[in-house]
């Protein structure tokens, strides 16, 4: 019979599987790189037979992302394979592959340690060496639930329980059996380059009414280059982790006191905000926004008319005061139409740009929480602009310059995702489609390339997303911009037009930072803690060499001060190398040292962060140095901000 295989056909004999129709047109060599097929819609195993209707057949190799997504869910299955000979009473739960790795859950009565991933890897390497084959076969739905009542799997049992087909597939590879909709590459010696990562806590279903599991991560490739620089990568961001640099450098901190995900700021991190919140600002006012602010409490019935209630409030808190009901704000969108509409609007008045640093509170769960990433209290530099329809594509193409602006300050690339309707959303198909739409011609008449993410859109409106990309190549999600018909008809916005009658406008909600606690994680990973100097909470720190040169230290210090520069002393009587130490490991931009010599001529000997010595430097000299470097990353353009301002 024949078949197509790409843009070529073949004559597959019936009854092949995959691997040997694939064989009939790939070389040995590419067909040695295939880790499954895909027909149509469908990915097959290699070993499963040809389906007699796939006339087109298409090889997926283990370096593409999907063939690394089935390597890695392979990956995990030996991984709880090996689990299961170590531990033979440990229960499974589930095993996806995820971006860059994979993870199993597992129910482990003594509990697993650091150690026991080495056993563990090392029992995985022996599975692989056997070359085991994965095989599939289906079974009807009673069937599995008595293969896995037989073995004790009760979370497998409890999937079972919520399955509405008749029959289900497995996946066995030696004594090994798991519930799996597959595909799997063909036998355990395709899996190589992995490595076990890490150990966690993962509570069943994501559902902190469960029991707790135990979650063993790790990582696969297609090649041992690609683990080994992987893990490079892996142990680079380890190194600049902001859950661990923050309390280093006296930004921030956690304490089980205050409860999870609620971060404290040191004075150095407090500093930091509001040096990006004074940014802020001003770049907001320059550009036309207006400030306002609204309050932490609502009451709940402005929630249930905006749709908040029903579509967001598992993601809320509720309180009642004196018999009312009050919802915590975990936005700030209802307090700025409360403006809107607190006077009658005229077509003159609009674009109306309301912005606040808003402070707002979500209900995270706790295993989702991750330092400054995840928290359950944030600033949003958040804004609502209500403007005409004519006037939407303008707004939006504004909002993009501003991002891209300040990205550019910050030398971030990025990627732009237009996400469209979600599953549980409020408003008429006609509205999403034109607010899709204003979106979409926005991003095309900036000349923005963008990828769409179906489905993940605000309950209200879609979005264009914008992921910046960090120093180690990791994207982070930060600015967005949604495109809102359908609050303003809830609350029944409207505006005066030309004709004097009244019209309804469109809203857009925007973040250009996000979260600003998530944006400061992100900074202090992708400068590693060494911020550039405009955005240092300590810019310089004169050292003495002895207490005799203290008094010049001070006065360099408020001459520093004086000019706006954010200078500190260190008098203690330390030796000068403990002294420069200190100040390298606290990520200071300069130090200045100050000594006999330095006091006669009334200069500083400066050394930079990376060790450079740059000599002595009259204070004035030294100003002019440290004003030109502030200055240098607003040469880009698009943001006017002066740290001397």
């Amino acid at each position: 019979m024949e078949r197509y295989i790409g843009s070529q056909s073949a004559d597959i004999p019936e009854g092949s599987d995959c691997a040997q129709a694939l064989g009939q047109i790939l070389s040995r060599k590419k067909l040695k790189r295939a880790v499954a097929c895909r027909c149509g819609e469908e990915l097959l195993d290699l070993n499963q037979p040809l389906p007699s209707e796939c006339r087109e057949l298409e090889p997926i190799y283990a370096d593409s992302p999907e063939g690394l997504e089935i390597l890695r869910h392979s990956a995990g299955h030996i991984m709880a394979q090996a689990v299961k000979r170590l531990f033979p009473s440990a229960r499974l739960g589930t095993g996806p592959a995820i971006e860059n790795g994979f993870y199993y859950d597992f129910e482990v009565e003594q509990g697993l340690t650091p150690e026991d991933l080495e056993r563990i890897e090392e029992e995985m390497r022996a599975i692989t060496s056997r070359d085991a084959l994965f095989q599939r076969f289906e079974v009807g739905l009673r069937e599995a639930q008595r293969i896995f009542r037989e073995r004790d799997e009760q979370y497998k049992l409890e999937l079972l329980e919520e399955m509405e087909e008749d029959r289900v597939s497995l996946y066995s590879q030696e004594d090994f059996l798991d519930l799996c909709r597959g595909p799997h590459v063909p036998s355990t010696g395709y899996v190589q380059a992995f490595k076990l990562t890490s150990l966690a806590g993962a509570y069943w279903r994501g559902d902190e009414n469960r029991p707790m599991l135990q979650r063993i991560y790790g990582t696969a490739w297609a090649e041992e280059k690609q683990l080994k620089d992987y893990l490079r990568r892996l142990e680079e961001a380890q190194r600049r982790d902001h859950r661990k640099l923050g309390p280093q450098l006296g930004l921030f901190d956690f304490f089980e006191e205050a409860g999870a995900g609620m971060p404290i700021f040191y004075p150095k991190g407090a500093l930091l905000r509001s040096i990006l919140e004074d940014l802020e600002f001003k770049e907001h006012l320059r550009r036309g926004y207006e400030p306002v602010r609204g309050p932490q409490l609502l009451r709940t019935d402005l929630w249930k008319k905006s749709g908040h209630y029903d579509n967001y409030g598992e993601n809320m808190y509720f309180t009642e005061i004196e018999g009312q009901g009050f919802g915590l704000k975990p936005m700030n969108c209802l307090a700025h139409i409360l403006i809107y509409k607190s006077d009658v609007r005229s077509y003159r008045h609009l674009p109306l740009r309301y912005f606040e640093l808003g402070k707002v509170n979500r209900h995270e769960k706790s295993g989702v929480l991750h330092g400054l990433m995840r928290v359950r209290e944030f600033t949003q530099d958040d804004a609502h602009i209500i403007c005409r329809p004519d006037q939407l594509q303008e707004e939006i193409v504004a909002i993009l310059r501003f991002v891209q602006d300040v990205m550019h300050l910050f030398g971030f690339d990025y990627a732009m995702e237009l996400s469209t309707r979600p599953e549980k959303s409020i408003g008429s198909d006609q509205d999403w489609e034109d607010a899709i739409s204003a979106l979409e011609s926005a991003l095309q008449a900036h000349g923005l390339d963008y990828g769409i993410n179906p489905g993940d859109g605000a309950f209200y409106g879609p979005k264009i997303d914008v992921k910046l990309k960090d120093a180690l190549d990791r994207f982070w999600q930060c600015a967005t911009i949604q495109c809102d018909f359908t609050l303003p008809e809830r609350f029944d916005m409207t505006y005066v037009g030309q004709d004097g009658e009244r019209h309804r406008p469109v809203m857009l909600h925007r973040v250009i930072l996000g979260a600003i606690e998530r944006f400061l994680g992100v900074l202090i990973e992708h400068y590693a803690g060494a911020f550039p100097t405009w955005l240092a909470p300590v810019q310089a720190r004169v050292l003495t060499i002895t207490d005799d040169h203290a008094p010049f230290a001070r006065e360099v210090q408020e001459y520093l001060q004086s000019y706006g520069i954010r200078a500190e002393s260190d008098l203690r009587n330390e030796k000068l190398g403990q002294k420069i130490r200190q100040a390298q490991m606290e990520k200071i931009p300069y130090a200045l040292v100050v000594g006999d010599q330095e006091i006669r001529d009334r200069t500083v000997n400066v050394r930079a962060l990376g060790g450079d010595k740059l000599g002595s430097l009259t204070l004035a000299e030294t100003l002019d140095m440290l004003s030109s470097d502030c200055h240098e990353p607003f040469k880009r353009g698009g943001i006017t901000y002066s740290c001397f301002d």
